[in-house]
């Protein structure tokens, strides 16, 4: 557990538990519709397929999806520019100054921002190949691995049952974890697409990439307490280009859906590893503290495997 942090091996660790957990999911439901071992096996396997292409075309369609809604880069970088003039009589004067005049002092700033980080940016862009490819191999092996549960499992020594044990125990942490987390997202994306997408309008606002944001707050809403962080402080943003009035009251009904939602949160996931919402916070400031933002990513899950195996050896 801590070598896949050290290593950099937390997406493909949780693509290849989501496949997994999606595979065994859905496997009764084709294993009712045929007949024999073999035939169980060849059906997971296609199912197995089927699984890894549904994600990896989820993942290129919402690209996709972010990328007509804003326009692409230039209509994006216009945009941006329009809220930046909107939201320029809402904030503090000392703070203006900082801001670029027009479109073309914003397109020049960002040209400049890349040229002084060429190199850092084809690091990044190495770095986001190698993300993607083990990405992809993690959703490979958690196939391959979901498929070798059908198949007869060879008699295993002490040290094999334990791992199994342990490995059994972990991927059922992933999960009630997970799970219950995307619960937890398209709840907070229904009342946020609610309230961007038919109470503003009803009252004459219309905040610029009201979609794209919706988008957004499904996708950060994965990741616990920072993705309501972000999520939250783009909305607000996109408001004060209409008015501070519309920001106030943006960022005063996010305050009160994430109030509700951190009592689901304690109820929902909490429930699903028996642990109050103050362990789970705590678990992740001491992750974070320990390996920054992956350690917040996994920090639940790992919390409640540890928990788990401390209560099944009976230590608590």
């Amino acid at each position: 557990m801590v070598l896949v942090l050290k290593l950099g091996l937390v997406g493909a660790l949780l693509a290849g538990l989501l496949v997994f957990q999606l595979i065994h999911a859905t496997a009764p439901l084709v294993e009712r519709m045929v007949r024999g071992h073999r035939a169980r096996v060849i059906a997971v396997a296609l199912l197995a397929a089927v699984v890894v292409g549904a994600l990896i075309l989820a993942v290129l369609g919402l690209a996709a999806f972010f990328r007509a809604d804003t326009g692409g880069e230039q209509a994006l970088l216009a945009r941006m520019m329009e809220i930046i003039d909107a939201s320029r009589g809402q904030i503090p004067p000392w703070a203006q100054p900082y801001l670029p005049a027009d479109l073309s002092e914003l397109r020049t700033a960002v040209k400049d921002w890349l040229e002084a980080h060429r190199g850092e940016l084809s690091l990044a862009g190495a770095e986001a190949a190698q993300v993607a490819a083990r990405l992809l191999v993690g959703m490979v092996l958690g196939a391959m691995i979901a498929l070798y549960d059908e198949l007869q499992l060879p008699r295993l020594g002490p040290l094999g049952r334990e791992l199994l044990g342990r490995s059994s125990r972990f991927s059922a942490a992933f999960k009630r974890v997970v799970f219950a987390q995307f619960k937890i997202s398209l709840l907070n994306t229904a009342f946020t697409g609610a309230f961007l997408l038919v109470v503003l309008p009803l009252f004459g606002v219309h905040l610029p990439l009201a979609k794209t944001l919706v988008a957004i707050t499904f996708v950060l809403g994965l990741l616990p307490v920072l993705g309501n962080l972000v999520s939250n402080t783009l909305i607000t943003v996109a408001a004060l280009s209409i008015s501070l009035y519309a920001a106030i009251a943006a960022l005063a009904y996010l305050v009160l859906i994430h109030k509700l939602e951190y009592f689901l949160n304690a109820r929902i996931v909490g429930g699903e590893i028996q642990a109050r919402a103050w362990e789970l916070l705590l678990a992740m400031l001491v992750m974070e503290a320990a390996f920054h933002i992956p350690g917040v990513i996994v920090a639940p899950i790992y919390y409640a495997y540890i928990k788990r195996e401390l209560a099944d050896q009976g230590w608590i």
